[in-house]
């Protein structure tokens, strides 16, 4: 086979893309993606080593950050991008090695290679990169190679949100430690399947403390999401649409486009900008435009101005608007201008994108009215008492946790049926562009309660804990299975994989995921989630709610 990659919902037959990617990325860039993860392994052995030791490597922990996050799904296409970053790479393994063993350390007598291999060419890297050893599939026993990737996709998500906490400048020690120690223990044939299980519920606190730490860093730098319409419609200026998740682009964005007579609009994972105060005082941001993720091939030619990608969710674009699409962050395709990253404190450089915006026509309108959002665990639990009382009176009988992602797939219907199929009396508690199969519907509220409530991005399912946590405590309950809630949830990458690994290690059962299991689950490892957190896939909508309501 040419590559092998099942990180995604959408993978190939549902086991595994072997020939491209669904997502678009050649074999050529699987593989060296491959390669990256794998030398970021090497390197974690000796960082681990060193923390040990007490020496913290700041270059390396960021460099391991983005080196994940530059591997999720559909993130980064840019085949020259990962050469520079294993060249990068490489001479850091050299550097926390070399710290490694000054500050005492002894090297271990079985080294793993990806610790010990070494390149210099290209040729070297592609070499390396199509050896067995760097695959996947390198890890023979099948339950051990679903446990391990099911750890590494856990980490990528950390890695996700770790790294807009950054960008805002908020970081934590414990979780670049928790990252290089999971990394490494996928190197180390001799831990068990329960040890690995161990480790992914591990993988799942760091979930629940890297979501935290993102909301801090959100909340404190923009203020609480407020309850919000959001415009979807249009105005006559020349815009520019911001897509991803990062924050810190979008306000340098908005504050570089004042004054220059264009409006700003957000697209797919960006819609949740529009809750936060700190956004609400500039005039030119009109809204969002369009959807999710997978129609922006459409929805960008449509828009007729240029589009930043901030982060992951790009699609292969068409010819006819690729040339107005840039990237920046970890993001990155071949033929599409790159934003390069700040330095010495200094912003990003938005120029390029301002000025060509400046030359094109208004967005075509696609569609009008408002949506409303806004609804993270600061908004809801100021309403508790609405809440609570609806939910005793009966007004509400049970809410729904449709959080995760979108995507292609017809199936993805169900969804949308689901929530024109759920009973009045039921609330949808949303969060990630999952929302888009039904947060333009007409469902009505209760009481004054919306019947769908948007907390924003899918990091922001830490706010639908945290309200089912308060609702917990409310209701004065011992376990939080006890609460009239139920989770009908639907995955598309790698974020969505440390959403269930953190609701997970936060004692929630009876999970239904959708619309198919992860191909990276064994059998017997889907036999453990199965029989520990009573996990379950979808079946049809009907037969599910009569369950669900059972």
């Amino acid at each position: 086979m040419n590559m092998f990659c099942y990180q995604c919902q959408e993978t190939a037959k549902g086991s595994g893309c072997t020939i491209r990617g669904v997502c678009g990325k050649s074999a050529d860039v699987a593989k060296v993606q491959d390669l990256l993860i794998y030398l970021v392994k090497g390197i974690s052995v000796y960082s681990t080593g060193a923390r040990k030791l007490g020496v913290e490597n700041k270059k390396v922990n960021q460099f391991i950050i983005n080196s994940m996050f530059m591997t999720i799904t559909n993130a980064n296409f840019n085949h020259p991008v990962f050469m520079e970053k294993i060249k990068e790479g490489l001479k850091l393994r050299e550097e926390i090695k070399k710290q490694f063993l000054d500050a005492g350390g002894l090297m271990p007598e079985n080294l793993p290679d990806c610790a010990t291999w070494k390149a210099e060419t290209e040729k070297e890297f592609e070499k390396k990169a199509n050896s067995s050893e760097v695959s996947v599939l390198a890890t023979k026993n099948e339950d051990l190679r679903s446990l391990r990737e099911l750890l590494i996709y856990g980490i990528k998500g950390i890695a996700a949100y770790t790294e807009h906490s950054f960008n805002l400048g908020y970081e934590t020690e414990s979780l670049d430690a928790f990252i290089q120690k999971g990394l490494t223990a996928t190197t180390d044939d001799t831990l068990t399947v329960d040890e690995l299980v161990a480790l992914v519920l591990e993988c799942g606190k760091n979930g629940v403390d890297a979501m935290a730490l993102l909301d801090k860093a959100n909340t404190e730098t923009y203020g609480n999401p407020e309850i919000t319409e959001v415009n979807i419609g249009t105005r006559n200026n020349p815009g520019i649409l911001i897509s991803g998740h990062d924050m810190k682009d979008m306000e340098e964005l908005l504050e570089q486009t004042k004054g220059t007579g264009i409006d700003v609009y957000t697209h797919g994972e960006m819609l949740p900008a529009n809750y936060y105060p700190a956004f609400k005082k500039y005039e030119h941001f009109v809204g969002n435009y369009g959807n999710s993720w997978w129609k922006q091939g459409e929805e960008f030619e449509k828009f007729n101005g240029p589009v930043l990608m901030t982060t992951n969710c790009i699609i292969p674009p068409r010819d006819s608007y690729k040339d107005k699409v840039f990237t920046t962050g970890t993001a990155g395709y071949p033929g599409m201008r790159h934003i390069p990253d700040r330095e010495n404190g200094k912003t990003k450089d938005f120029a390029e994108i301002i000025e060509l915006a400046k030359n094109c026509s208004p967005p075509e309108e696609i569609e009008k009215g408002k949506i409303v959002g806004g609804f993270a665990h600061h908004q809801v639990i100021a309403l508790a008492d609405k809440v609570v009382e609806a939910v005793k009176n009966g007004a509400i009988k049970r809410f729904f946790v449709m959080a995760g992602c979108d995507g292609r797939m017809k199936s993805r219907d169900y969804y949308t049926e689901f929530a024109q199929k759920l009973p009045k009396d039921t609330v949808i508690l949303t969060a990630g562009c999952a929302k888009y199969r039904y947060n333009k519907l007409n469902l009505g509220d209760i009481a004054g309660i919306p019947r769908v409530l948007d907390a924003g991005q899918c990091n922001d399912s830490y706010s639908l804990a945290v309200i089912a946590l308060k609702l917990k405590e409310v209701f004065g309950l011992d376990d939080i299975n006890q609460l009239p809630i139920s989770y009908n949830i639907a995955w598309y990458e790698q974020k969505a994989v440390i959403v269930l690994l953190a609701l997970l290690y936060l004692g929630i059962k009876n999970i239904h995921l959708g619309p198919t299991l992860p191909a990276f689950l064994s059998p017997n490892v889907a036999n453990v989630l199965v029989e520990k957190f009573n996990i379950a896939g979808i079946g049809q909508v009907d037969d599910d709610i009569k369950m669900f309501l059972g």
